[in-house]
């Protein structure tokens, strides 16, 4: 299902989530869940994945994840805001040690000249620590940004581990 070089990342942060005692969650929009099924891709997983949430729409974002209605109607739920509120919210909902957010425009459709097709933001969160947001713009279609999406959002969490 998912590229071999993403499942050996997926394990990679899996081993040092487990080196620092930590456990996972994911909140996802435009990857719709492809974070969490790399990381549970890999046999074991469950000692540090709590689970994930797929929030594509703006309620879902409010209700299960505690986006403020505020920062959907300011920025919009493809912003460096959203993505630090759903990582965040994640991370509380779950009671998890660190949380992966994306959302983003993965196309074919729904893009501006603002927010073209390809934009994504992805945020780390830790508990008790900063929150990492990274805004990306990836070339492709829809499975391409996708992808691109989970393999950043690994390696994202992973440079956000070994950091601090």
């Amino acid at each position: 299902m998912l590229p071999q070089a993403t499942i050996d990342l997926a394990a990679t942060l899996l081993a040092a989530l487990r080196e620092r005692g930590l456990t996972s969650a994911t909140a996802e929009s435009c990857t719709g869940g492809l974070v969490a099924a790399a990381l549970t891709a890999v046999p074991g997983s469950s000692d540090v994945v709590q689970g994930g949430f797929v929030t594509y729409s703006n309620a879902m974002k409010s209700r299960l994840l505690g986006v403020p209605e505020a920062v959907l109607t300011l920025h919009g739920a493809v912003s460096q805001e959203c993505a630090r509120a759903m990582a965040e919210g994640a991370l509380g909902a779950a009671e998890a040690g660190l949380a992966i957010a994306t959302t983003g425009i993965a196309g074919p459709s729904g893009g501006s000249a603002e927010k073209p097709v390809g934009l994504v933001y992805i945020a780390v969160a830790r508990a008790g620590g900063d929150s990492a947001v990274r805004r990306c713009h990836f070339p492709g279609d829809r499975d391409e940004v996708r992808a691109a999406t989970v393999e950043t959002a690994l390696l994202l969490a992973l440079a956000e581990l070994r950091a601090g």
